[in-house]
């Protein structure tokens, strides 16, 4: 941010198996090599994020365009985050219960617990074809897991618990901020408890 050009970029996401739509966001990040562009989780990319940017993803105030795309109709403020084309044609049957009912939004449940734990696993990524290995592996089933208890959970009450730890997130975006034990022992609990989410799976050609 404030290092070059374009100030906001656009990035296609799915808000349903079959509608595509452009996500906003504030670039972080130095402008990825072309053949990258559309190819390259964010996260594994750690060196190109501008002294500016790091505090602006800590904080999520990247997403602040995104509520142009809520007042589009294309997501809500709380709800599973929209996924990347690539991913929902790869888990369909996956994606179709996450989306089905429950329109994407610029923060979630999934967001508000485990957004620094997927930041620390891609940043640590060689490559991209690891970091596509790791997103996949360990990030999809545990925040598919979170979206689909979002869904059958949602209320009143949830949405208002995961809107006061988004806004918290914007006045204490400290990097070695600590967890709550309640959020660390659920984190704890999901990942030993997340077989089957990604069953069945159509898994791409290599």
């Amino acid at each position: 941010a404030l290092q070059g050009r374009p100030f906001i970029f656009a990035s296609e996401r799915m808000c349903s198996p079959e509608r595509a739509f452009k996500l906003y966001k504030i670039r972080t990040m130095h402008p990825p090599d072309p053949l990258e562009a559309e190819t390259v989780l964010s996260g594994s990319q750690a060196w190109r994020v501008t002294a500016i940017g790091a505090f602006l993803r800590r904080s999520r105030l990247d997403e602040l365009p995104q509520i142009f795309n809520v007042i589009r109709g294309d997501i809500r403020f709380i709800g599973p985050r929209p996924p990347l084309r690539r991913y929902v044609e790869a888990y369909p049957d996956l994606y179709e219960r996450v989306l089905r009912d429950t329109p994407p939004g610029i923060t979630g449940l999934a967001t508000v617990m485990l957004h620094r734990r997927e930041e620390r696993l891609l940043s640590r990524c060689r490559d991209a074809h690891e970091a596509d290995r790791v997103y996949r592996t360990r990030c999809i089933p545990i925040k598919a897991r979170l979206d689909l208890i979002y869904c059958d959970r949602r209320s009143v009450g949830l949405n208002a618990m995961i809107l006061v730890r988004t806004l918290s997130r914007l006045s204490l975006a400290s990097p070695g901020r600590r967890t709550s034990p309640m959020f660390a022992a659920n984190r704890r609990n999901l990942g030993e408890n997340t077989v089957g989410v990604m069953a069945p799976v159509r898994r791409e050609a290599a």
